[in-house]
């Protein structure tokens, strides 16, 4: 995939409820990884079986993904910031040229820089106030 923009949507713990129903009600079944499962929380944190990462592909073209908000992640959750746009694809020149142009003026939350699932992420807050994702898949090889 190029580059593509999808939704990322945000929710207080009850990340699997709400993709079980939207998966229900599109005909598709979400896929899902805990913060245990990627060790993005110590051993025995509470936190360890909310949702990290999830994903909702009904087509090539309709895809959400999901993560609850656990303490220390940023801003905390509430109706109105709980949706991030997400940028994902392999284009690593257009994706990097979109997060250092859409982020100037805003807040630098993660810096673009490779992380423990092999990709290269980062996030920032824009300067109107809207937060997003840049990912940039890593090759076959590369991911580790």
């Amino acid at each position: 995939m190029p580059a593509a923009l999808h939704p990322y949507l945000n929710f207080p713990g009850t990340s699997r409820e709400a993709f079980e129903f939207y998966g229900e009600a599109l005909g598709t079944t979400p896929q899902f990884a805990t913060f245990g499962e990627f060790h993005a929380v110590p051993e025995g944190d509470p936190n360890a079986d909310k949702i990290m990462h999830g994903s909702l592909e009904v087509t090539d073209l309709i895809r959400l993904y999901v993560s609850d908000v656990i303490e220390g992640m940023g801003p905390d959750h509430r109706e109105g910031n709980n949706v991030t746009l997400s940028l994902m694809g392999d284009d690593e020149a257009v994706l990097r040229s979109a997060y250092e142009k859409l982020s100037v003026g805003g807040t630098i939350a993660m810096p673009l820089e490779k992380q423990m699932w092999g990709d290269v992420y980062g996030s920032f807050t824009d300067r109107f106030g809207i937060v997003w994702q840049v990912n940039i898949s890593a090759s076959q090889g590369e991911q580790g």
